[in-house]
């Protein structure tokens, strides 16, 4: 046998057993009419271990995960209501496919940029410590704390000024929440790129009148293990052993604002467990540390998550921040931005607030950060595909992060504007 092939049959066999978790489970597209739909399928979540992947609207399907035992109930409540539904795809398979894809990827990746290809926790950290040494000037290299499983949290600050001009706004952007999104980290990386190697002469106003905190893997123990042992995890790696044995809680349900009102679980084996109480994480809390230290200066606050092609904002009860239209202009900016790079495969961006757009969420970072008086915070959902879901092959990697960084840099020289409103 040619050692090519028999190296490509192992891997491929390798990469089936490690996900054998993953064997009978599916990926259902449901047609989604109106918000009761949607609330459907929130309601019947743990009852049948759904992992909803995507929530829908009326123009774009919802993406459900279903373990096999629960496919025929689940259809069934969806039949009993009239929704319309498919199989998307068998998700063992997708997975196997994904990993050959990022292998063959791999082989003839540039080692040196981790923001071209699907990095582990220890190349991102490596890139950011090298940036700080190789640009001091500009770049600090941060550790806000150590994970539960004994992981560095690092993010970085650029800056021309060493945070200490206090007529520039900061922008702030954090990814990997959730640890199975790994087009997230990327993106934040090759922002730092693009602001620090390849700071072109039409970008030096971004970092002239502007300075940022970057924060590419707020998870890393998620992260790491998404990696090794469970694709599809979506939460950190906390685990309180006199409360239960599963591990975990959602990031995005853990932040003080409207905590465990509507999307979130208490059942510590839920993919939305809010945690105990607010601020339970270290994750969360160094989010809330940075976002305090700095409120009288972030412009805007932005949490990069995958997928759907969305620009997001609060708040999640049904209510809007007293600058809506404000946050709305520059959440239409960065969509339209994008969409004028996006690929035809890819939905346009919808802009909106998350409530009414999609589905009310509480304990969010981004309610979070505009109810303490940042003036845009924006969740920024990346790119749909419609046929990958969060198994994003790395070949579009380079096409994600340039489309996204156009949109980035539109809204940071939009806070430019309305930061100099605000100290005037």
């Amino acid at each position: 046998m040619d050692l090519k092939i028999l190296v490509s049959f192992l891997l491929i066999a390798y990469s089936l057993a490690k996900h054998e978790k993953y064997n009978g489970y599916t990926v259902y597209n449901v047609v989604i009419r109106d918000r009761n739909d949607n609330a459907l399928l929130d309601a019947v979540r743990d009852d049948f271990h759904l992992d909803i992947w995507k929530f829908g609207n009326p123009t774009r399907d919802a993406a459900v995960m279903v373990p096999p035992e629960y496919q025929a109930p689940f259809t069934k409540a969806l039949n009993n209501k009239g929704i319309q539904y498919r199989n998307k795809e068998d998700i063992l398979s997708a997975l196997g496919e994904f990993e050959k894809e990022c292998n063959l990827w791999n082989q003839r990746r540039d080692l040196a940029q981790p923001f071209t290809y699907y990095a582990r926790m220890a190349e991102i950290n490596a890139y950011m410590e090298r940036l700080s040494r190789e640009y001091p000037d500009i770049v600090t290299l941060v550790t806000a704390g150590q994970t539960f499983e004994g992981r560095s949290i690092n993010y970085v600050k650029i800056s021309t000024t060493n945070f200490e001009d206090r007529n520039k706004p900061i922008y702030f952007i954090d990814a990997a929440m959730h640890s199975r999104e790994w087009s997230t980290p990327p993106v934040a990386l090759y922002t730092v790129h693009r602001l620090v190697e390849d700071l072109r002469n039409e970008d030096r106003d971004l970092v002239q009148d502007v300075d940022w905190i970057i924060l590419p893997v707020q998870n890393p123990d998620g992260y790491e293990f998404t990696h090794t042992d469970e694709r599809m995890w979506r939460k950190n790696r906390s685990l309180k052993a006199s409360v239960s044995n599963c591990s975990g809680v959602d990031l995005n349900r853990n932040y003080d604002i409207f905590f465990g009102e509507s999307n979130a679980s208490q059942d510590p084996c839920a993919e939305s467990f809010s945690g105990r109480y607010p601020f339970s994480e270290i994750e969360t809390q160094n989010v809330r540390d940075i976002l305090h230290a700095y409120l009288d200066r972030i412009q805007i606050y932005m949490n990069i998550h995958s997928y759907g092609s969305y620009v997001l904002y609060g708040f999640d009860n049904a209510t809007l921040p007293a600058n809506v239209a404000r946050i709305h202009q520059v959440g239409a900016s960065i969509g339209a931005q994008i969409d004028t790079k996006k690929l035809p495969e890819a939905y346009h961006y919808h802009v909106g607030n998350s409530y009414f757009v999609l589905y009310p969420a509480s304990g969010t970072s981004q309610d979070y950060a505009q109810d303490i008086g940042v003036p845009f915070s924006l969740t920024l959902e990346l790119p749909d595909f419609q046929n990958y879901g969060f198994l994003v092959p790395p070949k579009y990697i380079p096409q994600i992060n340039e489309e996204t960084w156009m949109g980035i840099a539109t809204a940071a020289r939009l806070s430019v504007l309305f930061y100099k409103e605000r100290i005037n």
